[in-house]
């Protein structure tokens, strides 16, 4: 609890700017915890219209509306979209030094932003950059949204599919049920095996992680065995890492077949830092049926499918290739319930005595700040950057070894 004498931390939640961006940073759900935490919330008026929250759903629970620029004015400003994903954003002129701003940023693949950003003296916090830890998976939006769009991907592709899922015995005939391929066994993967199951499909996954067997098959689904050399860890909860093209190439030869006989494909795989990884080709997908549908999750990272292009449908002998863009905006009240509580969880780590502390000792915090001081801190982006990597801070000193002649503990205390 905030001591009362110590004055109230200000958080403001602008409109989302990126064109097509329904969600909002903070769902009025996550308010509580805030301001329990000593945060006053200030929301732009009509920032929540869009998913679904309007301003009397924030003024209910102790936030007051104000415009863009008291917005501004706040110590901290959380977004989804930091800056609406432009380093040409018309916002860069409200920030100032040592404005605090959180959000998604996409530091790899816009490191031009977080630049502008740092250009401002603000500090920067890319969520992304938030490590797959257990103690952060509280704060961890790209698996929160990643469980949204996982869903949201097999309901798309059942929209488009001319053929029903689920196994259907009727007076008259039997209908088959959808073969459902889900490419990447990750949270989204997961999500979608799930709901791929729920609606009756038959249902095969495929990860370059052997870890993923297991989860796979748990959730009812036939785990396709590729006798491929990976070099992926066991057990890694995170990314997967890049393949080599020959590993790549061998994998799309024996993943030919499955790819065929699949009805639905749902590509999700993704490698951190770099563009997605293209795992089907157009001469694969020209193996399958008329009427298929391929939704692609990984089309604003490049796509895993060979014709996949972000934003549109791709037409391929008649099997669809849907290059689909923020399908989490396409079911805002939860994916910003999900949102905002990942944000109120990291914002509650920067406090300490009622007050912001930024050198806070905190993993979660160390690892996700991008720009600060007026430089980009994140030697990863900065080398995306071009720029000179900055020196990596010295391990702790290890405790020194006991000396045999010193005082044991028990007898220091007498």
């Amino acid at each position: 609890m905030a001591d009362t004498d110590t004055p109230r931390i200000v958080v403001g939640v602008p409109k989302e700017e990126r064109a097509g961006e329904t969600r909002v940073a903070l769902s009025p759900t996550a308010l509580p915890q805030l301001t329990k935490a000593g945060f006053d919330i200030v929301i732009e008026s009509g920032a929540g219209d869009a998913a679904g929250y309007p301003d009397s759903t924030f003024t209910d629970r102790g936030a007051r509306i104000g415009s863009r620029d008291d917005v501004f004015a706040a110590d901290i400003v959380v977004q989804v979209n930091v800056m609406g994903a432009d380093a040409a954003s018309a916002d860069l002129a409200r920030l100032r030094e040592g404005l605090i701003v959180v959000g998604a940023v996409a530091p790899f693949a816009r490191p031009e932003l977080v630049k502008a950003v740092a250009g401002t003296g603000a500090v920067l916090y890319a969520l992304e950059m938030v490590p797959r830890t257990t103690r952060a998976q509280s704060m961890d939006i790209l698996s929160s949204q990643a469980a949204v769009a996982g869903y949201k991907a097999v309901l798309l592709a059942a929209n488009e599919l001319p053929k029903m899922f689920p196994l259907l015995t009727t007076a008259a005939g039997t209908i088959a049920p959808a073969k459902v391929f889900i490419v990447g066994a990750g949270v989204a993967g997961l999500g979608a095996i799930a709901t791929a199951r729920r609606l009756g499909a038959l249902v095969e996954a495929y990860d370059v992680r052997p870890a993923a067997r297991e989860e796979v098959q748990s959730l009812g689904a036939r785990f396709v065995e590729l006798p491929l050399e990976t070099d992926q860890e066991e057990g890694s909860g995170g990314y997967a890492t890049q393949l080599s093209d020959e590993a790549i190439k061998k994998q799309q030869e024996l993943m030919a077949k499955t790819v065929a006989a699949s009805d639905v494909i749902i590509t999700t795989a993704q490698v951190q830092g770099t563009t997605a990884p293209q795992i089907i080709t157009t001469e694969m997908i020209k193996g399958m049926g008329a009427g298929s549908v391929i939704i692609d999750l990984a089309a604003e990272q490049g796509g895993n499918c060979e014709p996949t292009v972000a934003g549109e449908t791709v037409d391929i002998d008649g099997v669809k290739v849907i290059g689909v863009v923020n399908l989490p905006g396409q079911i805002p009240v939860h994916a910003s319930q999900l949102f905002g509580k990942n944000v109120a969880n990291f914002l509650c780590l920067m406090v300490v005595d009622g007050a912001i502390d930024l050198d806070v000792d905190d993993d979660v915090i160390r690892q996700s700040v991008v720009a600060r001081g007026g430089d980009v801190v994140n030697n990863r982006v900065r080398e995306a950057l071009g720029l000179v990597p900055l020196p990596e801070p010295e391990p702790p000193a290890p405790a020194p070894a006991p000396d045999a002649e010193s005082e044991s503990p028990e007898e220091a205390a007498k």
